[in-house]
């Protein structure tokens, strides 16, 4: 029998450690010039370098005719990814003959964002805390992101600005061309979800049997994007900007008079590659409460729970934006943190009465909601909130360290996390919050990259 027909996934994922905690970047640079050290069947190669100058590594493991691409921190707050590669590369170093067999040569970054990432290690180490999480949160708007500033021109939109991060990445794309990337992603607050470039209906049913093996919930409440297509529970189609600005076009909004935005890697991984390659994200939940995989209705309609959760939104940004403008003048502009902030305030507003519009028009709102809706809709976009907007705070720490003179910056600071404490705490009380170890998440991250390359390579 061939070597994917029989490959044993469940064996290779039982060895993944039991991670307590994320690596720091200096801590996975240092783990992958080791390994490289180690096992001459594995090469270190600079990809390129971030903003900052810092290098970007790609290890490059076996001989295959064929190249896959795996890379963590496409966002700089979703570090599981790392941990994937970390595991899933000395795996390979070590099993020269598994590599062999498997017929591909693997191209593994465990960071591409490094500055981001950088900005999120106050909350890496430790057991996941909902407040200290916030608190030391750092996500970038759309066009400083290395997922969403790839070029693209569509109609009204273009984009030719991509992030350093975004070009290191297109320029190792151009160079091996892959059949398979693999984007390891998290999400924060929700069930497990998948984004799927093509419909393989057995590849789907054994991410389902391999998240419920884990014991982890699928995600069944309202889907991150409003038009995502599931192809099976908790599987989506993956949908790009196009489709975005087709979905609010329909709508009567342009996205790009609202948002700076560019391609993802999916799309142009097949302006390069080709359609007939494959893209799979895997997004991973770091804590979730049972709710998020129940589907039974319940008594609330879906519209009127969705609006409902989008004014309250409206009501907590009515707050914060104040003590922006406040802090404005004191803030060093040039920062990545002021960059995220003053994106945020600028778009927030644009962005809840986009999905206010939908929410009051289209039709499929109009069904009696599921419980797992009502949770996500009640809880997962204030949980998400409050921690965007936690960078405000760390916005006050960087203009006092500026001006340490103007007292009122600390009270503003003081003021707006107080707040945020006392609203997640809130939250937290009302739900059955339950960490998820970071091993069960590597362990699906790994397990989904197998399985795909199992049905892949029939």
């Amino acid at each position: 029998m061939k070597f994917w027909e029989v490959l044993n996934i469940k064996e290779i994922i039982s060895q993944i450690p039991a991670y307590k905690e994320f690596m720091t970047i200096e801590e996975l640079d240092e783990s992958s010039k080791k390994l490289a050290d180690e096992f001459d069947s594995v090469d270190l190669i600079e990809i390129g370098k971030s903003e900052s100058g810092h290098p970007i590594y790609c290890l490059k493991i076996g001989e295959g005719k064929k190249n896959i691409l795996f890379f963590g921190f496409p966002h700089p707050n979703e570090p599981i990814g790392s941990l994937t590669v970390e595991f899933l590369s000395r795996y390979l170093a070590e099993n020269k003959d598994f590599t062999q067999n498997t017929g591909y040569t693997w191209h593994m970054i465990k960071a591409m964002d490094v500055d981001g990432a950088k900005l999120n290690e106050g909350w890496f180490k430790g057991e996941f805390d909902p407040v200290k999480h916030s608190r030391n949160f750092y996500r970038p708007p759309f066009h400083e992101q290395i997922e969403w500033s790839f070029p693209i021109e569509y109609k009204k939109l273009k984009f030719d600005t991509p992030t350093q991060g975004t070009k290191a990445l297109m320029k190792l794309i151009d160079d091996i061309k892959p059949i398979f990337s693999y984007s390891l992603h998290n999400a924060g607050f929700c069930g497990v979800y998948f984004y799927v470039s093509k419909d393989n209906k057995l590849m789907c049913e054994d991410f389902i049997k391999l998240v419920n093996d884990e014991k982890l919930p699928l995600h069944k409440g309202e889907p991150e994007m409003q038009f995502n297509e599931e192809l099976y529970p908790g599987i989506y189609r993956s949908l790009g900007v196009k489709e975005a600005y087709d979905f609010y076009e329909a709508d009567g909004i342009t996205i790009s008079d609202h948002i700076k935005i560019g391609a993802g890697s999916k799309e142009y991984l097949e302006e390069i590659v080709g359609e007939h390659c494959f893209s799979l994200i895997c997004e991973m939940p770091y804590v979730y409460d049972k709710a998020v995989g129940n589907s039974e209705l319940t008594k609330f309609n879906r519209r009127d729970v969705v609006i409902e959760s989008i004014t309250d939104q409206k009501e907590m940004f009515a707050y914060v934006k104040p003590i922006f403008r406040k802090i404005k003048k004191y803030s060093d502009k040039t920062t990545r943190m002021y960059s995220t902030v003053e994106t945020m305030i600028k778009t927030y507003d644009a962005e809840l009465t986009v999905s206010l519009h939908h929410a009051k028009t289209a039709p499929s709102y109009d069904r009696k909601a599921t419980v797992a809706e009502v949770f996500d809709s009640k809880y997962n976009p204030s949980f998400y909130f409050l921690t965007r907007f936690s960078q405000l705070g760390r916005l006050c720490e960087e203009a006092y360290a500026i001006h340490q003179e103007k007292k009122e910056i600390l009270e503003l600071k003081n003021e707006l996390e107080q707040w945020i404490e006392i609203k997640m705490n809130k939250l937290m009380s009302e739900i059955n919050l339950e960490i998820i170890p970071i091993q069960k998440l590597v362990r699906v991250q790994v397990g989904s990259g197998l399985i795909a390359l199992k049905h892949l390579s029939k």
